[in-house]
């Protein structure tokens, strides 16, 4: 029954609707706040957010969402729900991060600021070369995606994956160096 709401809902925010929005974030809410809670392990004990908040402030980011590309087949939502929660919190903890004076951007008035990539083309070319990764093989996009976005270690990986530690190793190995070629100036 769940995974039905989910679906639903899922199609409902991927159409913009930002109710869906919250009745997604309250009914995966238990998920979302261990996912949260794994997300700030990797964080300074002294960190000054908890995981309550950072799923509060993942709700804040998630209904400035105007909508989203179809996904996959209804079975798949929750976790590509899981996998957008996840790439949020891990922006929103390395922005909060960063020095209030570092969280401005500085805009140099000369040319070559004007050649440069803004921050939304940079995703764009990420979430590009992560499509292309993709096709080559969807578990590279898929391990990426855990290691980079939700800081799952290879052993947390290979059992979510339903694989071996070492194919893990070898995927995230092969899909490093891949991205580094796709994305290199």
């Amino acid at each position: 029954m769940v995974a039905d709401d989910v679906a639903r809902l899922m199609k409902s925010f991927r159409g913009g609707d930002s109710q869906a929005a919250k009745d997604l974030v309250n009914l995966l809410y238990p998920d979302l706040r261990r996912l949260a809670a794994s997300q700030m392990r990797r964080e300074d004990a002294a960190h000054s957010w908890q995981p309550s908040a950072l799923v509060n402030e993942f709700y804040l980011e998630l209904i400035k969402i105007k909508a989203l590309k179809p996904g996959p087949d209804a079975a798949e939502e929750k976790q590509a729900f899981l996998r957008l929660a996840a790439h949020l919190m891990k922006r929103l903890l390395i922005h909060h991060s960063r020095p209030l004076h570092r969280r401005i951007e500085k805009v140099p008035l000369d040319e070559e600021a004007e050649s440069r990539m803004s921050g939304e083309e940079e995703l764009l070319q990420i979430d590009t070369a992560l499509h292309r990764l993709e096709s080559v093989n969807p578990r590279l996009r898929a391990v990426v995606e855990l290691r980079v976005f939700e800081g799952l270690t290879g052993e947390e990986i290979a059992e979510r994956l339903g694989c071996g530690p070492a194919t893990v190793a070898r995927d995230w190995s092969f899909a490093r160096r891949w991205l580094q070629e796709e994305l290199r100036p």
